[in-house]
């Protein structure tokens, strides 16, 4: 269909609708494109046909676009019926704008390693936290959530783990402002409110932000406003949460087979059909509880965003307000945020603008919460209310080693944080002969005030009552100075970048406590009606001085160059240096589609090669570590309580950075009209100098002293590949595809070249690994034990004798695997037909070994239930796995596990309303979805889940035990024209 010129003249002066339909270059519709009017900022959208209809005004300028095409600006005429045709953009993702770090770049000339988040994963999942709708979808990024407990935030590894004991995880920025060290997380940001999100990966990236990019960087871009009439835009989804898998217990007959069992195994003589005198009411009533279903219940989520954007060409504004509220799977997990953020842009003259960047978030976690790990312990017969309807204590009476799940329900918890975060900009533009240079100065100031508290009263088994609270407070401040010039001399092109920052992080912190109560009335309320008092507080101060430099050159888009070096001081190193460190690094680029002899090319859209090496530091150091400090101590003299002091940290003034040397090659591709486009890349990274702990002999009064030894190193391979995989009139497939492969290893520990048992930690061999006894199966009846393990008999795990000694020792212990996966990857395909869209994102971790704490479940001497999916060995099941009810674990096997999987991680169906009918509803876009998420997983692990962190009981905290959840939401997103 040939192309239909807009340009006539209007059949009257007044205000119409115009209608037309957007075509490709083939002549096929475009459904989902937007026009926009750029005079009015009314906005349409083409429905499945192509068809849209807009208001507007003879003179009144429209642009149409399309993700992939290049836009078209169409100037009204006399017509009333505008057709444009849309031209594939060939070269689209090679002009998109990307932020690198104070400051923008081409993506074509972009030398070092930055990925983009797909549009698509920010704008349709329905999300608590960005890093949920980065999880899987980037190569490179490891993003795990350990706990689904709501308001919870997951952990994030940029290109794996290059220290033993420092931090690894990566650097935030938003709005070019940090929120890393400032007491706020990811969580404090709402997901609606961004508008783009940039990884820096590699040391020519992340050496701009010198000590803080060690890890990796995230800069977040939120939503500014447009010139135009105000939009008010909502977004709103409501769903459900159930857990993903549920570890059952036993049920009544199991349980009391197992007990049978058990006194079997362990030749006792069974005198009752269960453990305790307090089971047999429920016993010979018939009557069981499911404790796990008491502790849980229907989750519900909903989420709630407004925003408003609008202004004119001088003054830009973007106002947001969020409600999000989330009812956990077990009971008591409750939390709600309120947010709100205003973002301002303001052209004071034609040199200088300002703008701010305002966000307030309220975060509440309060309430007692029910104890899942006892939920599974208790037996099916124990008793759960007393005859006046609070609480049994001890269900199982007179066992005493498990108190009732839901006692923490009766107590009162409060957990509440604050981020008031104001951040605002100037920027001057210089003219005439200066044109090309700019300064801006960025400032910004965080106050983030946190408040706890809690009283456990007699309900829940304290008879004295005890009160606690905790008060901190953390205010940072930013300051940026940053100076930029750019120029172009014919084919040369030079962008010079130049900064002088100060950061600066204040923390304090007051407790108090009480012990013995009159009664419950006032618990929190009145500490001071305790017995008993304590108290505490505690200040420290972190400060950062930096500069830095960072030159970038272009000769004619062909051959690219960077040189960036950034100095740091920081106030946590110690007298005998000089608290700076300097991070430099260089990187080339090679736009091979931009030489003579690519232009003809039929095959290739886009062909790039990248290099790039540098150094970058960690400081790892805790506030005040380098100094020598006493603690206190109360102890008895002459029958009075005195204040003494005890050796707490022997300090090391001499304590220094851990530098992380780096080496990166990427390759970026686009093939046959970019149907297939992608990047591969490889790098290296050596670390020195690493932040460890030398054990000391225990007479100095110190037990250890940290020191700069020990060397890893880091390496992986990363492929992202986009394709369109069919591209018809009513019906599209898209499928994006990464993959990334790490492997880090010790080099060198202490110099002496010896292995750290203690720690777990091997020359040569990855960082994190479980180093355990190889099990080899299950001793069986009748087989000889005598030359390899005298100790055990049938029921007993059996190990392999790796030595040869004929004994199973300490020596017999081996690396069974490491924890971190060997690799990952994510296969997301989209199917569109007319206006319904499907999106499909499969994720996957693999080469994963765990300790499996839902299989090293004791059975407690026979005392507490058990999950039905984990068995145990007797004569007549001869089982291989499993051992016997009777088998204490003395060798403290950690029952190593394969912890890889592959998820159905999300799963969203969309439906875009046509344009005819968003104008009888007076809408100016509407799109309504379901989306699952966590659907289902595949995994040989045995347990709740294998990324989930499970604590067995005194060996960890048992309020993250809170396994995967499956959510089911309804949204919907709409604009008010």
């Amino acid at each position: 269909m040939a192309e239909i010129n807009p340009i006539s003249a209007l059949a009257q002066t007044g205000s119409t609708d115009v209608s037309g339909t957007v075509l490709d270059a083939k002549g096929l519709p475009i459904p989902g494109a937007t026009i926009k009017n750029q005079n009015t900022a009314k906005v349409a959208i083409s429905d499945g046909n192509g068809r849209y209809r807009i208001a507007a005004t003879k003179g009144e300028t429209l642009v149409y676009t399309f993700i992939g095409y290049t836009s078209k600006s169409v100037v009204l005429g006399n017509d009333t019926q505008v057709n444009v045709n849309l031209a594939e953009e060939s070269d689209k993702t090679l002009n998109d704008v990307v932020v690198i770090g104070y400051g923008t770049q081409k993506r074509s000339d972009v030398t070092g390693s930055v990925v983009s988040v797909p549009k698509a994963r920010l704008s349709q999942l329905p999300v608590t936290n960005v890093l949920q709708s980065i999880e899987g979808a980037v190569a490179g990024v490891n993003v795990t959530t350990t706990s689904s407990v709501p308001g919870s935030q997951p952990n994030a590894l940029i290109r794996g783990q290059n220290s033993i004991t420092a931090g690894s995880g990566p650097y935030v920025v938003v709005d070019g402002v940090p929120l890393s060290k400032t007491g706020g997380s990811l969580n404090d940001i709402n997901p609606n409110d961004i508008a783009s999100v940039e990884i820096l990966k590699d040391a020519s990236a992340t050496a701009i932000y010198g000590t803080n990019g060690s890890n990796g960087v995230i800069l977040i871009t939120t939503k500014r406003g447009t010139a135009g009439k105000p939009v008010i835009r909502y977004s709103g989804y409501a769903g459900i949460d159930n857990l993903a898998h549920i570890l059952e217990p036993r049920s009544g007959a199991e349980y009391v087979q197992k007990y049978a069992d058990f006194l079997k195994q362990t030749g006792q003589v069974q005198q009752r059909p269960v453990p305790n005198i307090g089971e047999l009411p429920a016993y010979n009533a018939g009557t069981t509880t499911d404790w796990v279903k008491e502790a849980t219940q229907q989750g519900v989520i909903q989420d709630h965003n407004v925003g408003i954007s609008g202004g004119s060409q001088d003054v830009k504004y973007f106002i947001s307000g969020d409600y999000l509220k989330q009812k956990g799977v077990i009971r008591g997990y409750d939390f709600k945020r309120i947010g709100l953020r205003s973002n301002l842009d303001v052209n004071v003259t034609s040199f200088l603008t300002v703008g701010t960047s305002l966000f307030l978030t309220s975060n509440n976690y309060d309430g007692g919460r029910a104890n899942l790990l006892f939920a599974t312990a208790m037996s099916p017969y124990g008793q759960q209310y007393n005859a006046n309807g609070t609480y049994a204590i001890y269900p199982m009476s007179p066992e005493q080693l498990y108190t009732n799940p839901l006692l923490g329900l009766t107590t009162t918890q409060i957990s509440r944080t604050t981020n008031i975060n104001g951040n605002g900009y100037a920027e001057v533009k210089f003219p005439g002969a200066l044109t090309g240079l700019k300064f801006r100065l960025n400032a910004g100031y965080t106050y983030f005030p946190e408040r706890r508290g809690s009283y456990i009263g007699r309900l829940a088994n304290d008879l004295n009552g005890t009160a606690s609270s905790f008060n901190a407070s953390t205010n940072s401040y930013t300051i940026e100075n940053i100076l930029t010039y750019s120029k172009d001399i014919k084919k040369h092109h030079f962008d010079f970048t130049a900064l002088y920052s100060a950061q600066e992080r204040k923390y304090n912190s007051t407790t108090a406590g009480a012990v013995g109560f009159v009664n419950d009335e006032l618990g929190l309320d009145n500490i001071g009606a305790g017995a008993t008092q304590t108290s505490g507080s505690f200040r420290d101060r972190y400060g950062l001085n930096s500069q830095m430099g960072r030159l970038f050159y272009s000769y004619d888009s062909k051959y690219l160059f960077t040189l960036t070096a950034r100095r740091d001081g920081s106030s946590v190193f110690g007298a005998n240096t000089t608290k700076y460190g300097v991070f430099p690094s260089a990187a080339i680029g090679w736009n091979i589609i931009n030489e003579d002899f690519m232009k003809n090319s039929k095959v290739f859209n886009n062909l790039k090669l990248r290099l790039s090496y540098g150094k970058t530091g960690n400081e790892a150091v805790g506030v005040y570590n380098t100094i020598t400090t006493d603690g206190s101590v109360r102890y008895p003299f002459n029958g009075i309580s005195t204040i003494g002091v005890v050796p707490n940290n022997l300090g090391n003034i001499s304590l220094q950075w851990e530098t992380t040397k780096t080496a990166n090659i990427g390759l970026d591709f686009g093939i046959l009209n970019n149907r297939i486009s992608g990047t591969v890349e490889a790098y290296q990274n050596k670390t020195s100098g690493l932040l460890l702990n030398r054990s000391l002999p225990i007479i100095t009064g110190y037990s250890r002293v940290l020191e700069n030894i020990g060397k890893t190193t880091n390496k992986g391979l990363e492929v992202t590949l986009n394709t369109q995989n069919f591209t018809g009139k009513d019906f599209r497939w898209e499928t994006a595809i990464v993959f990334a492969t790490n492997k880090n290893k010790i080099t060198d520990l202490y110099g002496d070249g010896k292995n750290d048992l203690g720690n777990r930690w091997f020359l040569g061999k990855p960082i994190r690994v479980i180093y355990d006894y190889q099990m080899t199966g299950v001793w069986q009846t009748g087989e000889d034990v005598s030359k390899q393990d005298p100790t055990a008999r049938p029921g007993s795990l059996k190990f392999a004798d790796l030595n040869g000694d004929g004994r199973i020792t300490a020596d017999d212990r081996t690396i069974l695997g490491q924890i971190d996966p060997k690799w990952t990857g994510g296969l997301t395909n989209t199917f569109h037909y007319k206006n319904i869209n499907l999106s499909i994102f499969i994720q996957t971790a693999q080469g994963m070994t765990k300790n499996n704490q839902d299989l090293t479940y004791g059975d407690e001497t026979g005392r507490r239930n058990t999950p039905a999916e984990i068995g145990y060995w007797t004569a007549e099941n001869m089982s291989q796995t499993r051992p016997a009810l009777s088998y204490n674990n003395t060798l403290g096997y950690g029952y190593a596990s394969d912890a890889s999987y592959t998820r159905i991680k999300d799963v969203t169906l969309s439906y875009v309303f046509s344009q005819t009918l968003l104008d009888k509803l007076h809408l100016g876009g509407l799109t309504v979805y379901a989306s699952g998420r966590n659907l289902y997983t595949f995994t040989n692990w045995i347990g709740w889940d294998p990324e989930n962190n499970y604590s067995s009981r005194g060996s960890g905290d048992w309020t993250n035990n809170y396994p995967l959840t499956r959510t089911f939401v309804l949204g919907l997103n709409v604009s008010l024209r």
